[in-house]
């Protein structure tokens, strides 16, 4: 099940990185991403706010993920986190975070380099992962 407000944190995201839902799919009140940014989930316009991993996840990443990290099936094909071995190299979570990866986007825009090693590491060590190598923010600032 997703949380509460995260189809609100996807559908930000994707509009601040060009993907425009249909115009039946937006939120039908105009004040949508205002509460979203009260409620300290943008820190400004396209930026997250969350300040550790483990809370990008949880409101950003397990919309799709889920809380789980088991993945999903449905209107979309959303993969396991959990025990992934694709996780194991470092480079590819923080590259498919940075650059977006089939229908994933490029969320990492909408993130300091901080919060995105914060959310690479946080998902590399959870979720029956035990990856012990760090991503640092230099790492993610050299993908820019």
């Amino acid at each position: 099940m997703m949380a509460k407000h995260s189809w609100k944190i996807v559908a930000a995201a994707l509009l601040a990185v060009g993907v425009t839902p249909a115009a039946s799919a937006q939120p039908s009140a105009p004040t949508a991403q205002a509460k979203d940014i009260a409620d300290g989930a943008f820190v400004s316009r396209g930026q997250f706010g969350e300040t550790s991993g483990e809370a990008m996840y949880q409101r950003v990443c397990a919309a799709c993920h889920m809380a789980d990290a088991k993945g999903a099936v449905g209107a979309g094909i959303y993969p396991a986190l959990a025990k992934n071995p694709k996780l194991a190299a470092s480079g590819y979570p923080l590259s498919v975070l940075m650059q977006g990866l089939n229908g994933m986007p490029a969320l990492g825009k909408m993130m300091t380099d901080q919060q995105v090693a914060d959310v690479v590491n946080y998902v590399r060590t959870h979720f029956g992962n035990r990856y012990k190598d760090k991503v640092t923010a230099a790492d993610a600032k050299a993908l820019r």
